[in-house]
């Protein structure tokens, strides 16, 4: 390397200085592009990326009876062309490649105006496609034309940095989510509604793409540990920021829009880790539609750490953040795998068998918060 080259490749280092605990759970005010040039090579973990989906929407659209759509209308979603949003494209994701750890993976969602241009950029910069996965949602918004299928999906592309590369998967924590059964690449989850949606001063949506908690729970469960540093180049309003303070990851937020900034920090400020998360539950009787127990710690009505116990109170076990239980003498298991293998029977319904202890010292099974969960999701 001669001396002009490496004074050059001095100079650049020094503007990339490494992460400090400083510059970590923190959201960068910016654009994506130059926030991310500004960070050092081979420094994230992962990377959650929701870009702008350049929904191309012409004038107004209204319900059938009359009211307006709150649809994605504002300008950072507007691009030209399709050549300039291919552009634009290509210029985060070859920054999000440096900065991404050679065992790193990185996630983006799109719906089908733009995926498909992501998808070829992914490919086209050297990321190798891990899966798509088809987040379906159980309540989407109706078409209200009636003249095209209910968009009823969106799909992320999951990717390593290369072929070869020893990304993290934590395969048992997602089977054990879906009650030991594979996690496939088909989620049935409802989109950010209620409580969850955050609302602006006027009662408007804060964001009008806000992803729900569930979404990111299970994206961050799949393949960080606790711990590694999660970048989300596309904040807005800090769901990520949010699930990774409570699942204990560190994470990095950027951020261009003033009011979304204000709203995530104040979110996610509010945000209590998993030891400290309170319980959620109302038991309510609903349809009998299947539940896995992954799907409770998820929406956020049990956090891991719990204790549960049987009727009896002979026997119990703590929750964990894949939703496993785990005995006192180490056995561990699903909530029905284990309580099978303590009774010495073939099988358990766990949800009957499992109990929380109240107040006042009573117990209640932990099918209440199946309930629960049933009587706030849309199917």
């Amino acid at each position: 390397m001669g001396v002009a080259t490496k004074i050059r490749a001095e100079r650049k280092a020094a503007v990339r200085p490494a992460l400090s605990l400083l510059s970590l759970d923190t959201i960068i005010e910016g654009d994506c592009v130059a926030a991310m040039r500004s960070m050092p090579d081979r420094s994230v973990d992962m990377i959650f990326a929701d870009p702008p989906y350049n929904l191309q929407l012409g004038g107004d659209l209204y319900r059938p009876e009359g009211g307006r759509v709150d649809a994605v209308d504002d300008a950072w979603d507007k691009f030209d062309t399709f050549e300039a949003y291919d552009r634009f494209t290509r210029e985060w994701l070859a920054e999000a490649r440096r900065v991404l750890k050679d065992d790193g993976t990185i996630w983006v969602i799109g719906s089908y105006h733009n995926i498909f241009r992501v998808g070829t950029a992914l490919q086209d910069q050297g990321y190798w496609v891990l899966n798509d996965v088809v987040w379906r949602k159980t309540n989407p918004m109706p078409n209200f034309k009636g003249t095209r299928f209910t968009n009823a999906h969106e799909t992320l592309i999951w990717c390593a940095k290369s072929e070869k590369a020893r990304y993290t998967f934590n395969y048992q924590a997602m089977k054990a989510l879906n009650d030991e059964l594979q996690m496939r690449s088909d989620w049935v989850l409802p989109i950010c509604s209620g409580n969850e949606r955050l609302k602006n001063d006027d009662g408007h949506k804060a964001h009008p793409t806000q992803k729900p908690e569930s979404l990111l729970y299970r994206v961050l469960l799949a393949c960080t540990r606790p711990g590694d540093i999660v970048l989300d180049p596309f904040f807005g309003t800090g769901t990520t920021g949010a699930v990774a303070r409570r699942l204990k990851r560190r994470w990095i937020g950027i951020e261009r829009e003033p009011a979304y900034v204000r709203v995530a920090r104040e979110r996610i400020a509010g945000t209590l880790p998993l030891d400290e998360s309170a319980m959620l539950a109302v038991p309510s009787k609903k349809t009998e539609a299947r539940v896995p127990f992954g799907a409770v710690i998820e929406a956020g009505l049990l956090a891991p750490g719990a204790v549960v116990m049987d009727g009896k109170r002979q026997w119990r076990a703590v929750v964990q953040a894949d939703a496993s239980l785990v005995c006192e003498d180490g056995r561990v298991g699903s909530i029905h795998k284990l309580g099978a293998l303590l009774q010495g029977a073939p099988s358990c319904n766990g949800w009957t068998f499992w109990h929380l202890e109240g107040a006042e010292g009573g117990l209640t099974p932990i099918d209440a918060l199946r309930q629960t969960y049933r009587a706030n999701t849309p199917e």
